[in-house]
């Protein structure tokens, strides 16, 4: 039997012009090809991801950075000279920008010998003046520029050095001008301008539970614990108050380097050292549960 449809074989396709239209034809490089298609629909999906993902990324950003310094390290701007020349920020110098690490206050308190910033009790004057935001953005640049250490701190906040803790008797002089604590002299190789010895004195001091006795390295332009000893705190700040540890100069270049703490208070040397090792034993003491559980998962 034939295999024939009507009308003709089933194998034959009309030819182009026979009954049929043929598809423009483009020559040239002007001809599509599914794989440029494809880069453009790549290329136009990456942008616009972008774009919808660059506010999230700004979020997230401002997140951690706020994190960072709530919790963990905050740039500071010194603009004051009482803590010459520990750090630069007397009129002519160039104002040094520290990182201040909260970390070490975690687990202790400030220990006698440390620099810390903190925020001046009420009866405290500032020791600079900064002009209050005028509007929400000049304030948000003001809040990134003390994030980053490039603007001036707010007026409330202090920098100065740890000289006596709860409990201990500060008091000045003896026979050679040096701050007594607990009637022991301090060794303070990092004093610069001191008063005369004659100015120094001033009368004993029991420091209150929970506060600081504090002064600055350039004695002799320092409004420090000594100046508000006749305020309700005695002169001292609040533990709570203490914002946190200056740890390292970081600009300028050519003074980047360790804030150093010494051991003013020799008879503190082993308080220090146990507070130091605070972390780590804290540190250990977490570990122990997880290891234990390991274990017993591999048993």
């Amino acid at each position: 039997m034939s295999s024939e449809r009507p009308g003709g074989p089933a194998d034959v396709v009309p030819e182009d012009g026979e009954g049929h239209e043929s598809e423009p034809r483009m020559t040239g490089s002007a001809v599509p090809t599914p794989a440029s298609h494809r880069r453009r629909g790549r290329e136009g999906k990456k942008k616009g991801s972008l774009l919808r993902e660059l506010p999230v990324l700004l979020l997230v950003a401002f997140v951690l950075a706020l994190v960072v310094k709530t919790f963990f390290v905050q740039a500071f701007f010194i603009p004051s000279g009482s803590m010459e020349q520990t750090l630069h920020g007397c009129t002519g110098c160039t104002g040094d920008r520290v990182l201040v690490n909260k970390v070490p206050y975690w687990f202790g308190e400030p220990e006698p010998g440390d620099v810390v910033v903190f925020k001046g009790p009420d009866t405290w004057a500032p020791e600079v003046s900064v002009a209050a935001p005028s509007n929400w953005l000049s304030g948000a640049l003001l809040w990134l520029g003390r994030t980053v250490g490039v603007a001036p701190p707010s007026e409330d906040d202090f920098v100065k050095r740890v000289i006596a803790t709860a409990g201990q008797t500060v008091e000045c002089c003896d026979a050679q001008g040096r701050v007594l604590v607990d009637g022991q002299p301090l060794d303070e190789p990092y004093i610069f301008e001191n008063n005369p010895i004659d100015q120094r004195a001033f009368a004993p001091v029991t420091v209150p539970k929970g506060r600081l006795w504090v002064m600055g390295d350039h004695r002799g332009a320092s409004a420090d614990s000594r100046e508000h000893v006749g305020d309700k705190y005695s002169g001292t700040i609040g533990v709570d108050d203490v914002i946190g540890k200056a740890a390292l100069i970081v600009w300028p270049v050519n003074r980047f380097g360790i804030v150093h703490a010494p051991d003013i208070q020799k008879n503190q040397a082993g308080a220090a050292a146990y507070a130091g090792a605070t972390p780590y034993v804290v540190g250990a003491a977490g570990a122990l549960p997880i290891v234990a559980w390991r274990r017993q998962r591999r048993n």
